[in-house]
């Protein structure tokens, strides 16, 4: 058996999504993974060492339908002979993708496999496959299906945490956000062109009173006859909690990342970054968005470590309620929790978010000299994902 490390972890910024055509929206969803391709061959990967590309997609129909990893590799030029593939687990895809290759690489049957996500947002539109989970009345009630926005809301009211505190943890994200500069970050082209450097959306001004005066947006419409129906006793808000600005955003990005085992420090003629030291895929029946909680936990158990152990914690913000309920649950510092802000600042890209998290979480510990960073993500259906990092000096 050999260990999985990470060697190195690349993404594009963050591009919003808007009706009139977000700023990533004119590159397709093969192109935006395969500047990430070029970008690893030109740092560290030669291509023909690759034994598999595996990418975590969300949406995978129209342009991000098929084998889109096979795609992105032909378009970037790489060898024929470098397989590629898909895998889909919802928002915790790209978290998912990174973790089989983990367990391939510590199981000694790949060397280095090239992993992470993408999502284009702005070309393939959220639910334009149409899940039957979503749209079939019988197999919706039969499984008590609601949105994740709606667990949202039902898990914050069962925690007694109010819309104040969304509202100013969301201030906090921005805050945050707009004050980081990420070593990470590979700037999206097209052609010879920058589309964009940095992520978008983060605003330094974010104020609790604009905040405060938008609309809920989880109504009478939202599902909550089946929550009645399923759990009755549950707490429901009166007059909704979660607001745009308490939401993740919507967004276009990619990330990559390198992991090898520790031979592959000769081929890819460097040393790796970190060891991924523990994993987790759980689930929980109940609406409430919790399996992050049993995910970390699970994966830190594994790691053979406690939660106060941990430097730095990257929570998606699947709206402001998951980062709120982890931090209650595992004790942590808050400051140690998305200390570079997160979605509902500059958006969730779905399938890439898995990728993005860990590579803020390894510039976060290169900034602050530590050891060991925890990743974590919800996703609809209660599904939820983790993995712990531990930072190589």
């Amino acid at each position: 058996m050999a260990d999985a490390y990470i060697y190195d972890a690349v993404r594009l910024p963050r591009g919003r999504v808007r009706r009139t055509g977000g700023t990533l929206a004119e590159l397709p969803p093969y192109e935006m993974f395969g500047q990430l391709l070029t970008a690893l061959e030109n740092r560290c990967c030669p291509p023909e060492v690759v034994d598999d590309v595996v990418v975590g997609v969300n949406t995978a129909t129209g342009e991000q339908a098929g084998d889109i990893a096979r795609a992105a590799q032909l378009w970037a030029g790489w060898p024929d002979s470098v397989p590629g593939g898909v895998v889909s687990r919802l928002c915790c895809s790209g978290l998912d993708a990174i973790e089989s290759a983990a367990a391939r690489v510590a199981a000694g049957y790949a060397d280095v496999i090239v992993a992470g996500g993408v999502e284009s947002m702005s070309r393939v539109p959220m639910l334009s496959d149409r899940p039957a989970i979503a749209t079939d009345a019988d197999l919706g009630e039969r499984t008590g299906f609601v949105t994740i926005g709606v667990s949202a809301d039902l898990t914050a009211a069962g925690y007694g945490i109010q819309r104040e505190e969304l509202d100013a943890y969301a201030v906090t994200s921005h805050r945050r956000a707009a004050a980081t500069v990420s070593r990470s970050v590979i700037p999206a082209r097209k052609g010879g062109t920058v589309l964009l450097y940095t992520d978008e959306g983060a605003r330094p001004d974010a104020d609790t009173a604009d905040f405060g005066a938008l609309p809920a947006l989880f109504g009478e419409d939202a599902g909550w006859d089946r929550v009645a129906r399923r759990l009755p006793d549950a707490p429901r808000p009166a007059a909704g909690l979660h607001t745009l600005a308490t939401a993740p955003q919507l967004a276009d990005g990619a990330s990559a990342v390198v992991i090898g085992n520790l031979a592959a420090t000769d081929t890819l003629g460097r040393r790796p970054l970190a060891q991924i030291v523990g994993t987790a895929q759980t689930a929980v029946r109940s609406p409430l968005l919790t399996a992050p909680v049993t995910a970390a936990r699970k994966a830190l158990r594994r790691a053979g470590i406690d939660a106060a152990d941990l430097d730095v914690a990257e929570v998606n913000e699947s709206f402001a309620v998951t980062p709120l309920v982890l931090t209650r649950e595992l004790g942590l510092d808050p400051k140690r929790v998305n200390p570079n802000g997160g979605a509902v600042a500059v958006g969730h890209p779905l399938g890439a978010t898995g990728g993005i998290l860990i590579a803020q979480a390894l510039d976060e510990l290169a900034r602050i000299d530590g050891e060991f960073a925890l990743v974590t993500i919800p996703a609809a259906l209660g599904l939820g994902a983790a993995m712990v990092l531990r930072r190589l000096h």
